[in-house]
Formats: structure tokens, C-alpha cells, sequence
């Protein structure tokens, strides 16, 4: 269920490094985006596309970037390092990655934006029900909250998602990166106090679905206590 890291020495962003910016850039001279950024720590060559990062999430990353204000963005810089080395296979991940972007984009997207949500987090919640031991039809809780602060939205997405096909074949190549940077763009827009927070907590909440469950603490038998015999 949760993207594997490989034990290493979490980098940290060197002194001298361009200032957060908007964008694409052809190299550190231009400016860096907060994945260019992650792709120097890394190791890779200079891009805002590294192999270093799950691309769904490297797709969030870059759109909080971008949609952040100028004033805000800085925040961003302490988060880089964390995404360097989060990868991952499972398609469970894009979809609670969309289902996570969707539904907090929900509650506070504008009207005209909110159907495309709501379309995206039924898809993404129905992808996860059956690993989740849910019903058919079933939705999880936090899906249900978001869809009811959006009731028009959420009916017409019942409709549209009833008469639509299952998932696309191209689900996690396409259409997860275009769902959590449309969720970006609809927080960054809404009419809501402060949207660079709420961006900066979707990206911190987004980096923490891909990594690795602690492992649970190993218990040692009491000294002195007999040992329990298995039969």
C-alpha cells in the first residue's frame, strides 16, 4: 500500500540556491522550482520532471508551486527534501492521492469548478472501496463530508458517473496528474482565507500518504517471565 524509500542521509537544500520561483527553468542560473530543486538533491539531472518522485505527487508539487503567492512560496523550500526518494506502483496510491486533493478542494472550489471534483472524487473513492473492505457503492467518510458541502455538484457527478465507463486505462499517467493540479488551481481561486496555507497543508498531507507505515515496536518478554508455549 505505501511507496518504499531507501535508507539514506535525508539531503538538505544547499546555501547560494535560487529563491522558489514560478515555472520551468533552464537551469539554476534562471531560477528553481520547488521539483527542479528536488531533482538537484537528488543527484538527476536539472528538471522539474525527476525520476526521484512519484509523478503524481511530483504533479501536486509542482502545481502548489506555482499557484502559491510569491510572498508564501519560501514555505515550500523546508518540504523538498521530503519528497526525494517517495516512489511507488500501486495504483491505490494515485487514487488516494486524488481522493486527498478532491476532497479538499471541494468544500471551498468555485461553483463551476466543483462538478469536475466531484466527478474525480467519486472515481478515486470507488478505485479505493474494494482494498478499503467497503460495499459497492459505499463511500469512505471523508468522501462523504466533502460531497455533502457540495450537494448540486455532488448529485450531477452521481448522474454523470453512473452513465460514464469505469476508470481509463491511462488513470494514473493522466488523468491523477491533472485532477490534483486542477485541485490546486481551485483552492489557489477560491474565495477562502488563506489559500497558501491550505495548499501548503494539502502538499504536507500529500507527502505523507506516500510514505512508508512505522513499523510496529517489537515487545520483548518480561525477564524472568515464562515463555508462552505455542501448540
Amino acid at each position: 500500500m505505501f511507496a518504499t524509500r531507501a535508507p539514506r542521509t535525508p539531503p538538505s537544500a544547499p546555501t547560494g540556491m535560487p529563491v522558489l520561483s514560478r515555472g520551468r527553468h533552464r537551469s539554476p542560473r534562471k531560477g528553481a522550482c520547488f521539483m527542479e530543486m528536488a531533482s538537484y538533491l537528488a543527484g538527476e539531472r536539472w528538471s522539474d520532471h525527476p525520476a526521484c518522485t512519484h509523478a503524481a505527487l511530483a504533479a501536486l508539487a509542482r502545481a502548489v508551486n506555482d499557484r502559491s503567492s510569491d510572498d508564501a512560496r519560501g514555505a515550500l523550500a523546508p518540504l523538498i527534501p521530503d519528497v526525494v526518494g517517495l516512489s511507488g506502483d500501486e495504483v491505490a496510491l494515485d487514487a488516494r492521492l486524488a481522493l486527498l486533493c478532491t476532497t479538499r478542494a471541494l468544500p471551498v472550489a468555485a461553483q463551476e469548478r466543483q462538478q469536475v471534483l466531484a466527478v474525480a472524487a467519486l472515481a478515486a473513492d470507488r478505485a479505493l472501496a474494494g482494498g478499503d473492505g467497503r460495499q459497492a457503492g459505499e463511500l469512505a467518510p471523508g468522501t462523504r463530508a466533502a460531497l455533502d458541502q457540495a450537494p448540486h455538484a455532488a448529485a450531477w457527478a452521481r448522474r454523470f458517473s453512473a452513465q460514464s465507463p469505469g476508470r481509463s486505462q491511462d488513470y494514473r499517467r493522466e488523468t491523477v496528474p491533472h485532477v490534483v493540479g486542477y485541485a490546486a488551481v481551485s483552492i489557489a481561486e477560491a474565495c477562502a482565507p488563506e489559500p497558501d496555507v491550505m495548499l501548503r497543508d494539502l502538499l504536507v498531507d500529500a507527502i505523507a500518504l506516500f510514505r512508508p507505515a512505522p513499523s510496529a515496536p517489537r515487545t520483548e518478554p518480561a525477564r524472568g517471565a515464562p515463555a508462552t508455549s505455542r501448540r
